[in-house]
């Protein structure tokens, strides 16, 4: 087995800000694997909350390679490495080998359905007046993402509802909230017509959650990286945010969206920043979720080639020229 790791910055269109953090350009890894004369690619960005950046995981990736003998295989990586981006690189880019090995395609060999569909579009946290003219002027996009913070709120979202009043609203506190401006807001949110709450108090204390019914399904986003931590989920959470970097690859991320399933919760399928490489094998889940948020590469001033197609809020699945 031949590897090849590459850290490549990307800039972005705006600055993307969320409640913890702000930035004008992507940092990810994109891992090439050579076996046989075939070639698989993958990407991965690495969990910023849990200290992972595209340097670590090329550490984490040379070293386990390096010492790695014999025919590696995405069980393999299950059983030696822990979930995170250096998994998701290593897995993404072992399907993509496989497939071309096979002479076939991913979503052949797990079953899965190709097909086009809608995505949200993020709207990073700014004041009520800029929130709303980006909502505006993402007018072609039916499902929005809005990245929400401690400081006005309820202004944010009524701003972007009266902009956009076709739109479909999603908000995404990122850990930013308390229970009780929680239990404040919600109503509010409701009323204006939000579809879903992501991950509204911090990792660690949304055991709060127990018994509080809201008002607008919540979504456990940081809270939950892999099928183990759905049982501590249940009751807390409706839905669950699936994103290849936590849960270490499209393996898991297929074992996360079974459990789920069977346990009730509902679907979103989401993304940390990155390329077209990094959204198709997210691809493979997307048309099993309720909520869809791979729009990384709209964020960015460019992308690979061969990237995703995206047209009217909707994208397709990847070429096999790009992966799979």
């Amino acid at each position: 087995m031949k590897w090849d790791c590459q850290i490549e910055e990307w800039p972005l269109r705006v600055p993307f800000v969320i409640s913890r953090r702000s930035c004008t350009t992507t940092e990810v890894l994109k891992l090439t694997l050579e076996r046989g004369g075939k070639i698989g690619h993958g990407e991965a960005a690495g969990i910023n909350y849990k200290c992972e950046n595209a340097a670590s995981l090329k550490g984490e990736i040379d070293q386990f390679l390096t010492g790695w003998s014999g025919h590696l295989t995405r069980q393999a990586l299950l059983d030696r490495l822990p979930a995170g981006g250096a998994r998701n690189a290593l897995d993404c880019a072992l399907w993509d080998l496989e497939a071309k090995e096979a002479d076939d395609n991913v979503f052949t060999l797990c079953g899965a359905v190709a097909a086009k569909v809608q995505t949200a579009f993020t709207l990073s946290l700014d004041t009520p007046e800029n929130m709303a003219t980006a909502a505006t002027n993402a007018k072609m996009h039916p499902t929005l993402k809005m990245k929400l913070g401690g400081k006005q709120p309820v202004a944010c979202v009524e701003a972007v509802r009266r902009a956009r009043p076709d739109a479909e609203i999603i908000v995404d506190a990122n850990e930013a909230l308390t229970l009780d401006a929680l239990k404040s807001i919600a109503p509010q949110l409701a009323k204006a017509g939000v579809a879903l709450i992501e991950q509204p108090l911090h990792r660690d204390v949304d055991g709060a959650l127990l018994g509080y019914q809201s008002p607008v399904p919540l979504c456990a986003d940081e809270s939950c990286m892999t099928a183990a931590d759905l049982p501590r989920l249940s009751g807390l959470y409706e839905y669950i945010n699936i994103k290849l970097d936590k849960t270490g690859g499209l393996t898991a991320a297929l074992e996360l969206a079974s459990a789920a399933e069977k346990q009730g919760f509902g679907l979103m399928i989401g993304c940390m920043l990155g390329t077209s490489l990094a959204m198709a094998p997210a691809m493979v889940i997307a048309p099993r979720c309720r909520f869809v948020d791979l729009d990384g590469p709209l964020l960015l001033r460019g992308d690979r080639e061969f990237g995703l197609k995206y047209d009217g809020g909707s994208v397709h699945p990847p070429s096999p020229d790009l992966w799979g």
